[in-house]
């Protein structure tokens, strides 16, 4: 009897030494995971500030090459004379700054949108709403910057986006860039694109964007519902109609390309494009949208999701508005094999940015058929590594509709 007990006892022993080695190599598991992410993560940086690095001794040259540099220099040799005698000359380094953002400073493309003006542009267009007039019913998503609530605004469905107070209250742009966006989305008029209702101009407690209610994204026709998934949960809809989505896509773009000034998303994906009850698309989200007038790049920030994200604005180069087409590219090559993007990778998004950014990966193209090599081509161009080689919108969709049509009559 006594041995039986103490054999139970070994076991019962043995079978919590084995949980907790189980627990031990699960915690190991998360930590190597960790780990690799902050690895991936350090690379990413490590490359942006080499590219920083580049970018400045590029203005550098430059600036020495066109005299710009001897101006700055003398400029302040001027100023220096007529200050005080105690001042110190510049330092080298205070030089190289000067030197590497004024010759080659990027131009104003985030316009300053004045609020009063835009208040009472509003009111005179018929489009100011007052906080009262919304009835806000459930939440139905949530970011960095706001929460959007489906609502009823005078007997109507509408999503109304609410940014958050701590936004304006610690962003000294915040209402600036709270301007911009209404007053982007106020200028819109596109079967594609999404349709401003109206605005609650009273920021930090009510600066809210009311739009069309649409509660299905390309997103979850193409994928279904719930998160990234590598097997398909739900069927793929039929090869007609997600070429026609990419169309329509294509044709909210061009509007938006052909703009005067021109508008640039920087933030196109699957989760920002809406269909309405007829599975028509609607362009949306201009939180990230800018301004940009002819022959203008903008100087880059890190907008956007890396999976779309091009690779000048991954390595925070100065960018246009072919880095749309680069994440149109991404997304009509996701259309045409319904799978997400690099789901054949076990890459993290740290991962894909960085080598999206040395030019070594894109998405798994489609199988190659006789009836889509036109449209291989085309996602091959739109996500080349040279903006210049991407074609325009308005080049897509002209090609897109030739296809849609061959397509649309082949037997």
């Amino acid at each position: 009897m006594g041995l039986l007990i103490t054999k139970l006892r070994f076991l019962l022993y043995a079978q919590d030494q084995r949980k907790n080695y189980e627990t031990f190599i699960l915690k190991v598991e998360e930590l190597h995971k960790e780990v690799k992410k902050e690895k991936d993560l350090k690379s990413v940086y490590k490359m942006r500030l080499e590219r920083t690095q580049d970018y400045l001794k590029y203005c550098l040259q430059t600036a020495q090459d066109n005299g710009f540099l001897n101006l700055i220099l003398n400029k302040k040799d001027n100023a220096q004379e007529s200050s005080a005698a105690s001042l110190s000359s510049p330092s080298p380094s205070s030089v190289i700054i000067q030197a590497s953002t004024d010759p080659q400073t990027p131009p104003a493309v985030q316009q300053n949108t004045d609020l009063s003006a835009l208040i009472e542009q509003a009111k005179r267009n018929g489009w100011y709403i007052d906080p009262h007039e919304i009835e806000l019913h459930k939440k139905i998503a949530q970011g960095s910057t706001a929460e959007i609530y489906q609502a009823t605004w005078r007997g109507l469905d509408v999503a109304v986006k609410c940014i958050f107070p701590d936004y304006f209250n610690l962003n000294d742009c915040g209402v600036n860039f709270f301007a911009q966006e209404v007053e982007t989305l106020s200028r819109q008029r596109h079967s594609y694109v999404l349709q401003l209702m109206g605005a609650c101009l009273d920021p930090p407690n009510h600066g809210w964007i009311i739009t069309e209610f649409l509660n299905m994204t390309l997103k979850d026709w193409l994928h279904g519902p719930g998160k990234r998934k590598k097997e398909r949960v739900t069927a793929l809809p039929p090869f007609e109609d997600r070429l026609a989505k990419a169309l329509e896509i294509s044709q909210g773009m061009q509007y938006l390309h052909e703009h005067k000034p021109m508008i640039i998303h920087r933030d196109l994906k699957p989760s920002n494009i809406f269909l309405d009850d007829a599975f028509h698309v609607r362009v949306a989200d201009f939180g990230h949208a800018r301004f940009l007038t002819n022959e203008e790049k903008a100087f880059t920030g890190e907008t956007g999701t890396y999976v779309y994200m091009a690779p000048e604005v991954i390595r925070s180069e100065p960018y246009d508005e072919k880095c749309d087409v680069y994440s149109f590219g991404v997304i009509l090559n996701e259309l045409l094999t319904g799978q997400y993007p690099y789901i054949e990778t076990d890459h993290g998004p740290s991962k894909i940015a960085l080598e999206v950014g040395e030019g070594k990966i894109r998405p798994a193209l489609p199988k190659h058929e006789e009836n889509i090599e036109d449209l291989i081509e085309l996602i091959q161009l739109s996500w080349d590594e040279d903006p210049e080689y991407r074609p325009s919108f308005a080049t897509i969709t002209r090609g897109l509709k030739l296809i849609y049509n061959r397509l649309a009559n082949s037997p």
